[in-house]
């Protein structure tokens, strides 16, 4: 089994300038394989050394922006159908869109984590996908989502019920983060799960760096909480988005985010569903 970084640094249509942020992180995990490598005393990445490989789809010219759902599509279909670990660092939250496509059918289930319900149609929205709309646009059947951590306060529960299999929001968490988690659980119920995580998720003071952080997110404290108690051969993948250096604090989410990387590569490689 491999782990394959797929870095898919689209950011069109909302959220620019998160395209970046994912080149940046790549080239965090390029370090740490560089490191890993070149480390002479016997350290806890042997586990997973040499099984990773990177891919970088670049976004230089018309053709290819023009392309980018179908581009994304072809590579994360052909991942999907390995045993392999996938690590999908997308620009903004659109860049997701081709997972969602791939996954509609296969009984993986997501797990995402974000701020919004990308579900948004006021009257000020666009018709065409963007990343607060994307999930009218994925491909049908919808796969199975269950969001943590959402702050909206607008949009009705009916149509809520319509795309989401659950939702546990921040307000939730906020009241009893223990009760919250056990209702995750009960929604999660798939035998493979991919992880979404759109970094807006997290309340501004741990994450600043995204395009619209909003108020009363959730703590990387509790996100891992819940990671630490999924069996690690669940975890079909994970996706990032969102992540925006410009707004970035001393590299703080940066770290946050590449900390997060290295986390996944030893639960994957080590131990089965070692507590880190």
């Amino acid at each position: 089994m491999s782990t394959r970084v797929v870095v898919f640094p689209f950011d069109l249509f909302g959220g620019s300038a998160a395209g970046e942020g994912a080149r940046l992180l790549a080239d965090e995990i390029r370090e740490m394989i560089r490191d890993a490598k070149s480390e002479t005393v016997a350290t806890r990445a042997r586990a997973w050394a040499g099984q990773i490989r990177l891919r970088e789809l670049p976004f230089d010219n018309l053709a290819a922006v023009a392309g980018w759902r179908s581009q994304g599509e072809k590579q994360a279909s052909s991942l999907l159908l390995t045993q392999d670990k996938i690590l999908w660092l997308g620009g903004n939250h659109l860049a997701c869109l081709p997972i969602y496509d791939c996954l509609s059918g296969t009984g993986v289930q997501v797990l995402q984590f974000d701020a919004h319900l990308d579900i948004h149609d006021f009257q000020d929205s666009i018709d065409t996908p963007s990343h607060g709309n994307f999930l009218l646009h994925a491909k049908q059947p919808l796969v199975e989502i269950v969001n943590v951590g959402h702050r909206d306060l607008l949009i009705e529960q009916d149509r809520i019920n319509r795309y989401y299999q659950g939702t546990v929001s921040a307000l939730e968490i906020a009241r009893d983060s223990r009760q919250a988690a056990d209702r995750v659980f009960a929604l999660t119920k798939a035998r493979d799960i991919w992880i979404d995580i759109d970094c807006d998720v997290f309340d501004p003071v741990d994450f600043p760096a995204t395009g619209r952080p909003v108020p009363m997110g959730i703590s990387p404290q509790f996100l891992f909480s819940l990671l630490e108690a999924i069996p690690a051969q669940r975890i079909k993948g994970v996706s990032l988005s969102e992540f925006d250096p410009a707004r970035d604090n001393r590299d703080q989410c940066l770290a946050l985010l590449t900390w997060l990387a290295e986390y996944l590569f030893l639960r994957w490689y080590e131990q089965p569903d070692r507590v880190v």
